[in-house]
């Protein structure tokens, strides 16, 4: 089991990163631009001190994918959403349909 500080931790990145994603977007499009006059050059270095102002933990990969049951950081499963551990004890329990042992 995870800390509640280390979930509350990645509640809190995940939400700096929703609220921040949007900035985040229309800055990295003016600095993937493609123009070189030297007006869009001082955009670009604008955009590029905008960038690094933002908090840190806004940056989505700052967020870790946690088991949802667990809070287990390693070895998470994206499909189902928890780690392999809680997936293999949920599978031999017979709470995943469809999933049978093979050799672990």
């Amino acid at each position: 089991m995870a800390k509640e500080s280390m979930k509350a931790r990645e509640r809190k990145r995940a939400k700096l990163a929703a609220r921040y994603a949007a900035k985040r977007e229309e800055l990295t499009a003016i600095l993937k631009s493609h123009d070189d006059s030297e007006e869009m050059q001082e955009k670009k270095w604008e955009a590029m001190m905008q960038l690094q102002k933002l908090p840190s933990n806004s940056s989505k990969v700052r967020v870790h994918n946690r088991c949802g049951l667990t809070g287990r950081p390693r070895g998470y499963m994206r499909q189902f959403g928890i780690s392999r551990v809680t997936f293999r004890e949920m599978a031999l329990d017979g709470k995943i349909p469809g999933v049978r042992k093979a050799s672990w």
